[in-house]
């Protein structure tokens, strides 16, 4: 049967997909609008395995948080160029994606995508997106983080190619804690600590950090006696950048973020720390936590 070009307009209005797309599957699914759509959205599915092997390094990465910052969620979907990742309908999916996040709490990412945001499945929506724009897209990862009794706080930053979240504990002024927080997050972002304390690192980082400074000492041809200060004060170094407490607040040299958590803690009454962050750069390999 003759598809007119109304109906092709009407069907790319519908599905974003491209116009040649909508001809043929109107002509396959014989005019018929709905059987059209499921076409696209199959062939969204069967494009997405055609390439499976294609990088998908571009992106977004978008955080949401609750009104009263006990939740917040952050989420990476990725695509192959930085075309896609700029599109408006792009970043708008990965921004609902993060809110059906903190809304619904999967367990999993098999459960993300299996759950209904608004009124389809979150993979229909990958693959109507792959089938507009004909590029791998995927969610790399996700995160929810809850508190009991702190707040968190989030921060996206560099084009919504980097995010932080952060957890503290205690209370406060809600609007002073909301800045404090914030301000750490921001500091996550800008320094990338490895862990908020010293007591978390694994004893067998820091037997090699000492084995690395002990072959740099002898190879300097320092005296024996004097070894075990220098790796020791090597080792307060590598703390303070490792170390989120320990690192040199970025909006304020004179103190550490351990000195800005401890003013504040004293104005609140209460003993307020950082109890962990995630950090989600665009296209590492895994989160850095």
């Amino acid at each position: 049967m003759a598809i007119s070009a109304q109906d092709v307009k009407s069907l790319r209005d519908r599905t974003g997909a491209g116009m040649a797309d909508c001809k043929k599957a109107l002509e396959e699914a014989n005019g018929d609008m709905n059987g059209a759509i499921e076409i696209l959205r199959k062939k969204g599915a069967a494009t997405a395995a055609k390439r499976a092997d294609k990088a998908a390094n571009e992106g977004v990465v978008a955080t949401a948080i609750s009104e009263d910052r006990s939740r917040a969620a952050m989420v990476e979907v990725n695509c192959e160029t930085d075309f896609v990742a700029r599109n408006e309908e792009f970043s708008s999916f990965t921004r609902k994606l993060a809110q059906y996040v903190l809304d619904n709490e999967p367990a999993d990412m098999d459960a993300l995508l299996a759950g209904e945001m608004e009124g389809k499945s979150v993979q229909t929506w990958l693959n109507e997106l792959l089938g507009k724009f004909s590029e791998r897209i995927e969610i790399k990862r996700f995160e929810l983080v809850r508190t009991d009794g702190g707040f968190v706080a989030d921060y996206v930053h560099n084009g919504d190619k980097l995010g932080v979240l952060v957890e503290l504990s205690g209370n406060g002024n809600p609007e002073k804690a909301g800045a404090i927080a914030r301000d750490i997050a921001m500091q996550v972002a800008a320094m990338n600590p490895a862990y908020v304390k010293r007591e978390e690192i694994p004893q067998n980082v820091l037997d090699k950090e000492r084995e690395i400074y002990l072959e740099q000492v002898v190879n300097e041809g320092k005296k024996p006696e004097f070894a075990e200060k220098i790796i020791t004060g090597r080792l307060e170094k590598f703390y303070a950048d490792a170390c989120l407490l320990e690192q040199t607040f970025v909006k304020d040299s004179s103190k550490l973020i351990r000195d800005v958590l401890a003013d504040f803690s004293k104005e609140a009454g209460s003993d307020v720390t950082v109890v962990r962050f995630t950090r989600f750069n665009l296209g590492e390999s895994a989160p850095n936590n």
